[in-house]
């Protein structure tokens, strides 16, 4: 099985949780933040007494409603982006980015409810840590 970045953003969530500084080498780099920012923003959402099936309607509708682009000034991180061309180019960034959080979505409730007795502590307790202080609103 191939790896990709969402599977590398779950794999290094809770590491870089504690990162204050991150050098950005690449688009690649750019892209693992923001998945890691929205992977922050999820967790946020869940409780321990969340269920599954809540989890994923919940982080759902989170994935589809307000997706924020790193252009938008609202973007924790905007300045270490560059911005977008025009109109066009920036709704086919946030269409992409949707996609993105739609497949993040699904992968961190697989990861999340793995044992499938209710969430998993060792990922609610990231809930307070936020990837170099910053938080996806």
């Amino acid at each position: 099985m191939t790896s990709d970045a969402i599977d590398e953003a779950l794999e290094l969530f809770r590491p870089n949780s504690f990162f204050k500084n991150f050098e950005i080498k690449g688009s690649g780099d750019r892209l693992l933040i923001y998945i890691i920012l929205f992977i922050s923003q999820s967790l946020n959402k869940l409780r321990a007494t969340t269920t599954q099936a809540e989890a994923t309607k919940v982080l759902y509708t989170l994935a589809v409603t307000n997706v924020v682009i790193p252009a938008d000034a609202s973007f924790p991180l905007s300045s270490m982006y560059p911005s977008v061309g025009d109109r066009m180019e920036s709704d086919l960034l946030r269409q992409y980015l949707q996609q993105v959080r739609q497949e993040t979505v699904q992968r961190l409730v697989a990861a999340v409810y793995a044992d499938g007795a209710g969430p998993s502590k060792w990922w609610l307790c990231f809930q307070k840590r936020h990837f170099m202080g910053k938080v996806m609103s």
